[in-house]
């Protein structure tokens, strides 16, 4: 008994030692709402996907941009994640106050003020933990998101309040939605979202995991919610990327003026339109995205 509670205790410090400080506290992050997982060694950066998704989307650049300390959130609900504290209620908002909960606790630990870079929903998540906690972050990406979903969806002139009867709708639609319905409903919008075909599988494979009822309720909070007059608390320096989605009646010019005037309150902003992409930029244009990451994080 003696020898084997000395072999315990000689794994679990070998263990730590190959661990790094900021890793190991990482590990050990308790929250029913995210899960995160380290990779590498070097400036922290947090990577948040998008509705539905998972960190296999930063995959890719994970491996073109080493030399950082990837932290990938997971959020419950998703991608055959358990839904955890993801239950009930909103999802973005109370899982951005995780994330900036993450980088309090770790901070003593070896946590550097990390970059953020979220993509669609991840960029709202993004958005909040900027312009809520301006202190905990030293950089932030947004990757193809407005900060009111809720206008891609009305009129001009439309509110959080005006857009709640359509939002409702909607959400008691996807709720009620059967399987086979469900199915053909999101196939059709990640091949809309994602041009590359041999990437799509990946995409689709995430949301017909994800939970029905998480996602559901995710969108309605995304369109729901308008982080505009926020925005001018984010001091941070912030890039935004996004592309002309598939189908939108609108020329690139238009939607060139919609992004500036979206994040004009923001003071230290880089708009930059990627073309030939759809939503995933990360998969649709894969060394443009990189390239952008890596000036980013220089």
């Amino acid at each position: 008994m003696i020898l084997r509670r000395h072999l315990l205790k000689t794994a679990l410090a070998f263990s730590c030692a190959v661990l790094s400080p900021v890793a190991a506290w990482a590990a050990a992050f308790s929250s029913e709402r995210i899960s995160i997982r380290v990779e590498g060694e070097g400036s922290d950066v947090i990577l948040v996907p998008g509705l539905s998704s998972s960190p296999k989307v930063w995959a890719e650049m994970v491996k073109a941009v080493p030399g950082y300390r990837y932290h990938l959130v997971q959020v419950s609900g998703f991608a055959g994640q358990a839904v955890g504290g993801n239950t009930e209620g909103a999802v973005a908002t109370p899982v951005a106050e995780e994330i900036a909960r993450y980088i309090a606790q770790l901070v003593p630990h070896g946590l550097q003020k990390p970059v953020l870079i979220g993509h669609s929903m991840g960029g709202t998540i993004g958005m909040m933990v900027a312009a809520r906690h301006p202190q905990s972050i030293s950089k932030l990406m947004i990757v193809d998101m407005f900060p009111f979903l809720g206008v891609m969806f009305g009129p001009p002139g439309t509110t959080p309040q005006s857009i709640k009867p359509m939002a409702d709708d909607m959400l008691a639609k996807m709720r009620a939605a059967a399987p086979e319905a469900r199915a053909q409903r999101t196939t059709a919008t990640i091949n809309s979202m994602i041009n590359n075909t041999a990437m799509r599988p990946a995409g689709l494979d995430d949301a017909l995991k994800s939970d029905q009822d998480v996602a559901s309720r995710a969108y309605h909070e995304l369109i729901t919610t308008d982080l505009t007059p926020e925005l001018k608390n984010i001091a941070v320096p912030t890039s935004v990327l996004y592309v002309v989605p598939n189908g939108a009646p609108v020329t690139p010019e238009q939607m060139d003026g919609f992004y500036k005037m979206a994040y004009a309150s923001i003071k230290d902003v880089q708009l930059k339109r990627i073309t030939a992409s759809a939503h995933f930029i990360m998969w649709d244009q894969p060394e443009q995205f990189q390239a952008e990451v890596k000036n980013f994080l220089k």
